[in-house]
C-alpha cells in the first residue's frame, strides 16, 4: 500500500498492528535519520561507535496552498524514534542537529541493582553509550519524539550498563 495522508484525526476502536519486515531498520553506519525511513520503526543499533543524528525539528512547514491539509507538509512534530542496542555500545552517539535539544530522563539500571535517572541540561543534544558507565550494553532502549520547536523528548528508556553510572547527556 502507497502512503496515505489524513488530515483528520485516525480513530480505531481495536487499535492498530504494525508489523512486517519493514518495521525493523538495522543502522550499520553513522546515519541522519529521516521521518520517511525511521518514525515509528524500531531502530536497531549495530554500529559499536555509530553517530545516529535525529532529523532537524520542523513546527510550521505548511504548504504554500494547502497549509495544514497539504500531504506534503514537512511538519515532524510527534515522530518518534525507538532505539534498540543489538551491537553493545563502544562509543555510540545517537544526536540532534545541534539546535535541537532533549528534554526528559533516562533511566540506566546495572545486574546489581543499581539504578540512577539523568535528566539532561538544558543545552544537551547528544547521548553517548559506552556499553558500560553510560549504558549501551544489548537489550538497551530509548526512544526519542519531536515535541516542540527545538525539543525532543526522551521516553521508554532503559540503558543497561555497568559499573558506576554516569549521565549519557553531553552538548557537542
Amino acid at each position: 500500500m502507497a502512503n496515505t495522508t489524513f488530515s483528520g484525526p485516525v480513530i480505531s476502536k481495536n487499535g492498530f498492528v504494525t508489523t512486517g519486515p519493514g518495521m525493523t531498520v538495522s543502522l550499520t553506519a553513522d546515519t541522519t535519520l529521516t521521518v520517511a525511513t525511521h518514525a515509528g520503526k524500531i531502530l536497531l543499533t549495530n554500529d559499536a561507535d555509530g553517530k545516529f543524528t535525529l532529523p532537524s525539528i520542523n513546527v510550521n512547514s505548511n504548504g504554500a496552498t494547502a497549509g495544514d491539509t497539504d500531504f506534503n507538509n514537512l511538519n515532524n512534530i510527534g515522530a518518534t524514534f525507538n532505539f534498540f542496542v543489538e551491537t553493545a555500545a563502544t562509543d555510540m552517539d545517537i544526536k540532534t542537529d545541534g539546535t535541537d535539544r532533549f528534554v526528559g530522563a533516562i533511566l540506566i539500571g546495572v545486574d546489581d541493582g543499581a539504578k540512577k535517572a539523568f535528566v539532561p541540561g538544558a543545552n544537551d543534544d547528544v547521548i553517548t553509550m559506552n556499553g558500560s558507565t553510560k549504558g549501551g550494553i544489548v537489550g538497551s532502549i530509548v526512544s526519542f519524539t519531536a515535541i516542540d520547536t527545538a525539543k525532543y523528548m526522551v521516553h521508554n528508556s532503559l540503558l543497561i550498563g555497568s559499573g558506576t553510572i554516569v549521565t549519557p547527556y553531553a552538548t557537542s
